[in-house]
């Protein structure tokens, strides 16, 4: 029987226009399976208390639109949210495909363990906010922001945690070193995992990359 909690629920943040690609990133091709279904199969292979959903402004029937339109991927956050019953939330964003499931999973076990209400990967000294577990009462600061015209998710997830030590933000990098576990989500170095789909040349190179990782 697969481990299930009962306190999580996941999202695919998917409401980007996806201009530098110039076609939706969510349709695109990627060994047979578009970017979208890719995203959630790795949100569904989590021990996740309900299916995951979609927040953005879609027309999908699992989806879950935007309260606020054209303020940035802070107001799918938002609407995930607000969607959402349950404590911890797990987020990851459409165009990141080689991220493996295993570090998602890791994670949820990390925001459980330390009871985080921010918890936040960084690689090579840059924070990934998208790909992340927040917990669901973050909403009402989030949409106060929002309001405020304050968009920019790093900023507004941190100041929204209502205590500093409830902010869990860990270099990927050295915690991989030190955890035997991750070597074994992917065969790919843990810099590449965080790589975002977002030009038809990133498609390319992730289109190789994915030949090392079946």
């Amino acid at each position: 029987m697969r481990e299930e909690y009962s306190g999580i629920e996941g999202f695919v943040l998917a409401g980007g226009r996806s201009l530098r690609m110039g076609r939706d990133k969510a349709l695109l091709q990627l060994g047979g399976r578009s970017m979208l279904e890719i995203a959630l199969d790795k949100l569904r292979a989590l021990p996740l208390a309900a299916p995951p959903r979609i927040a953005g402004a879609r027309s999908d029937a699992v989806a879950v639109a935007d309260l606020h339109p054209g303020c940035g991927p802070l107001s799918g956050i938002e609407a995930a949210l607000a969607a959402s019953i349950l404590p911890l939330n797990v987020f990851l964003p459409l165009d990141m495909p080689l991220l493996p499931a295993g570090f998602l999973r890791w994670m949820l076990r990390r925001a459980q363990i330390t009871g985080a209400m921010v918890t936040v990967p960084r690689i090579h000294g840059r924070p990934q906010p998208l790909c992340a577990v927040y917990h669901q009462e973050l909403l009402g600061p989030i949409t106060a922001s929002l309001l405020a015209g304050n968009y920019k998710v790093m900023s507004v997830v941190c100041s929204a945690a209502s205590r500093p030590e409830s902010i869990d933000i860990f270099d990927v990098e050295p915690v991989a070193s030190a955890d035997p576990e991750m070597f074994a989500f992917s065969p790919l170095p843990v810099h590449r995992w965080f790589h975002n789909c977002n030009t038809p040349e990133d498609m390319a190179r992730i289109e190789n990359a994915l030949v090392l990782t079946q």
